[in-house]
């Protein structure tokens, strides 16, 4: 098993992350190699055009969505549909930690919305934006390596994704009953039952994939806010929201 950068939180995690990383790639199901990333699945922008027509898409007029490659179609779909979007900074590395575009801002600058649909397209054209500029979320598409059809789901390790909805949540921005969506190739799918989930594991609603929407038998919970007794000192250190919010805490 390769070593990575967040190895060794949760074994049994790490080594179904590797499985689905490995099978992705015998599979040549990926456009690059997946190892320590949200895989670049193939198929990944129709399963963008298959997230589109659901209804929840439709009727959210608000998406924040992460940076990841794979779900860079999904981006450049909500700014077609001229829907406001949110982009999580990569690894949260601003304190303004979310990107916000536009189609009719980036068409006033005639930027392509290809082009501010890439993750650097979008740090290059959007604007950085605090939690108290930030419209309610309607709808939220997170990255994963592998789901389950009971709303269980795994990212790479890092615990971003956790920390965005929770600080979200923290604000107000996305409640309970928010949508939490992700795209998917049909192999990062797989049984409930090998896909270990904790207590603060909050879960998917929908999974789409290039054949399939599933909507799950989500048992799991929604993020409440953030669990400071959870947080790392290097999260602190590294991600100069929470620097900051924990120093107005002490």
């Amino acid at each position: 098993m390769s070593t990575l950068t967040w190895s060794g939180r949760h074994i049994a995690k790490d080594l179904l992350r590797q499985r689905v990383w490995s099978t992705l790639k015998h599979h040549n199901a990926v456009s690059r190699d997946p190892v320590g990333h949200i895989p670049d699945f193939i198929g990944a922008d129709v399963a963008a055009n298959c997230l589109a027509k659901t209804e929840i898409w439709q009727q959210a007029q608000v998406i924040k969505c992460n940076p990841d490659s794979p779900h860079t179609a999904v981006r450049l779909r909500a700014l077609a549909d001229g829907k406001i979007l949110y982009m999580a900074v990569p690894r949260l590395s601003c304190e303004k930690c979310f990107v916000e575009l536009k189609a009719a801002d980036l068409e006033a600058k005639a930027v392509m919305l290809r082009e501010a649909a890439s993750m650097r397209g979008a740090m290059v054209h959007g604007r950085l934006v605090a939690f108290e500029e930030m419209q309610a979320i309607d709808l939220v598409v997170v990255g994963c390596v592998a789901v389950a059809a009971n709303g269980g789901r795994m990212g790479k390790g890092a615990g971003f994704a956790d920390l965005e909805l929770a600080m979200l949540r923290e604000c107000e921005l996305i409640s309970e009953t928010t949508p939490i969506v992700t795209t998917v190739h049909d192999l990062q799918v797989v049984p409930a039952s090998e896909l270990p989930m904790q207590d603060h594991d909050w879960g998917l609603d929908l999974v789409v994939t290039p054949t399939r929407c599933l909507v799950t038998d989500n048992i799991h919970s929604k993020p409440t806010g953030l669990d400071w007794d959870r947080i790392q000192p290097d999260q602190t250190t590294n991600i100069p929201i929470l620097g900051a919010w924990t120093k107005q805490r002490i």
